[in-house]
């Protein structure tokens, strides 16, 4: 083990500890009397406050909070965090029930013409979503879905789970868990169809760890996802009006990639079975429903076909 990397260790392992002595150093990363006291300079010389203790069973320990400096914000960012705060109103996000108690600690950080900016700020700034009747920053009535915090805590742990929605289980491995007008949703790859879905988190009536035994490795998930991709068949382009009707109804899970910051313009990947003539149809009466307001960039020839067909029709009635 390099030197620098051994101090970084002593240094986390001595941190954790209200009470340490050299031959505990000694013992536990193999090391010399001497080297272990070398080590205990630089640890002291880098800044970390270590206090000796005279006596038989002497050692050292870890002064707590006597030389870290007051945390003190400067006005601009006083403001900053509360706007921060202010903007999370109505976004229905994890840890909500938090906001009140880092307010009020907030508050009781800052000086009273401080607090008094902060007060005007709550009277003058209205976001999207926001009650202007009901602007106050405590209020709690914009809770998230309660599966929403249940997720998070688990997958801090895990990816793979077991979700459900309804009566119906999904074993999946979570690949992205994110937020898109106003509703949260999880892309995620399913253990048991093969392929990316996704999912509401406003569904969902449960969430649990997919057993280890039944799983399969994130190395071949990620492959399997590689030749999906790459068998990707229907790539449309978007304007406003089709997004419009794409949040109306989309009868396959998939989302949009906006290609530009106002979200007028977007691109549409998928993959459709042309062999499934039930699936064929339906994408033949979305698309229709989408208007003219698309561009194909690549459609499977049956598809083609089959819209062919439809506006054929359309146009003799």
């Amino acid at each position: 083990m390099k030197k620098v990397e051994r101090i970084n260790i002593i240094m986390r392992y001595i941190n954790n500890r209200a009470h340490f002595t050299i031959s505990e150093i000694m013992r536990e990363f193999n090391i010399s009397r001497s080297t272990a006291i070398r080590d205990i300079r630089e640890i002291e010389a880098l800044g970390m406050p270590l206090v000796a203790e005279v006596g038989r069973d002497g050692g050292y320990s870890v002064m707590r909070n006597s030389v870290l400096p007051v945390v003190r914000f400067t006005g601009n960012e006083v403001k900053a965090l509360f706007i921060a705060f202010m903007a999370t109103r109505n976004l229905q996000l994890p840890y909500l029930q938090s906001r009140q108690s880092l307010t009020e600690k907030l508050l009781g950080l800052i000086s009273e013409n401080q607090q008094e900016d902060l007060f005007l700020l709550n009277q003058i700034l209205l976001f999207e979503g926001t009650n202007p009747r009901n602007p106050d920053l405590l209020d709690l009535s914009d809770l998230p879905h309660p599966m929403l915090e249940k997720l998070i805590q688990i997958l801090l742990l895990d990816s793979y789970l077991l979700i459900s929605i309804k009566e119906e289980t999904y074993p999946i491995y979570l690949l992205h868990l994110y937020r898109e007008k106003s509703l949260w949703l999880i892309e995620a790859f399913n253990l048991k169809d093969e392929k990316k879905e996704i999912y509401s988190v406003d569904q969902l009536t449960d969430v649990i760890p997919y057993p280890e035994k039944k799983r399969v490795s994130k190395k071949k998930i990620l492959e399997k996802l590689s030749k999906q991709e790459e068998a990707i068949n229907l790539i449309l382009e978007l304007g406003p009006k089709a997004i419009a009707q794409f949040k109306k109804y989309h009868p396959f899970k998939v989302s949009l990639s906006y290609t530009n910051p106002y979200q007028t313009t977007a691109i549409l990947k998928t993959f459709i079975h042309v062999n499934k003539p039930d699936e064929l149809t339906e994408i033949t009466s979305w698309l229709l429903f989408l208007g003219e307001d698309i561009k194909v960039r690549e459609m499977p020839e049956e598809l083609l076909v089959g819209l062919q067909q439809r506006l054929r029709l359309y146009g003799t009635e």
